[in-house]
């Protein structure tokens, strides 16, 4: 009998921000394909969290480890963490006034590609792989030549962190509250989209307080995060349970 490799493993994961502790000790094992949702109330850790493992320098791990395929995340760079296949949503996409969307996105994608010892995408495959990606997502064609996220609304912000995904094709994504300023065809969208890189091996780190988008994507594992800990682990009752009676209960938090 095989057992499959955890693609992300994280063991008692400590992380402050200037003298305050957000995290206490977060542990967690997500397996390539699968997909895990992390629940829990307003500033329980659910962001720190995905932008800890993306490497943001505000975030300060003071325990704990975290590895990506067998490596020591925390070892690498921004940089060195996306070309190993780490792709992160951010909740409130910025904008980048003055580069083009689709170079942003080919140089990114180009970035990958040469980290795991593929040619680069020329302007023209990349574009024809860019506008069917986009007419998947319902994203204009037109956003594609607009600075990245300059005057997009918040739905088409969201759909534009799809197109980067899409294109991407990471082996973890962490989505943090996707679904946040989204239409129902959009919502649909994003679902589809997951289940068609899980298909292709990518793992997915879902923050979500939407029922029906959790239900949706059918989650292997949900987790709900209280106090900088894992309090729950539990499948998709977890997440019913959670949208009836809300975050406001006592739970004590499980073993790590």
């Amino acid at each position: 009998m095989t057992t499959t490799q955890p693609l992300l493993q994280l063991e008692n994961l400590r992380v402050d921000i200037g003298e305050r502790n957000v995290l206490q000790s977060v542990s967690l094992a997500i397996a390539p394909g699968s997909l895990v949702v992390l629940m829990g109330a307003n500033g329980s850790g659910k962001s720190t969290l995905g932008l800890t493992l993306a490497g943001h320098p505000r975030y300060r791990v003071t325990g704990g480890a975290a590895r990506l395929g067998g490596q020591d995340l925390l070892a690498m760079n921004v940089e060195e963490r996306a070309r190993a296949g780490l792709f992160l949503s951010f909740q409130s996409p910025p904008e980048i006034p003055g580069v083009k969307n689709n170079l942003f996105i080919r140089s990114a994608v180009n970035a990958v590609r040469a980290a795991r010892g593929e040619a680069p995408l020329d302007a023209f495959d990349f574009l024809g792989d860019a506008r069917a990606a986009a007419a998947q997502l319902g994203l204009p064609e037109a956003m594609l030549n607009r600075p990245v996220n300059d005057g997009f609304s918040g739905g088409e912000r969201k759909r534009n962190e799809l197109l980067q995904l899409a294109l991407l094709r990471p082996r973890l994504a962490m989505l943090d509250e996707i679904d946040s300023g989204m239409d129902v065809d959009g919502v649909r969208a994003t679902v589809d989209l997951v289940q068609r890189l899980r298909g292709q091996g990518t793992a997915f780190l879902v923050v979500s307080h939407y029922l029906q988008l959790i239900e949706s994507l059918a989650p292997d594992t949900v987790l709900r995060l209280e106090d900088g800990r894992i309090a729950d682990r539990g499948d998709l009752s977890l997440a019913r349970e959670i949208a009836r009676t809300g975050f406001a209960r006592v739970s004590e938090p499980v073993e790590a």
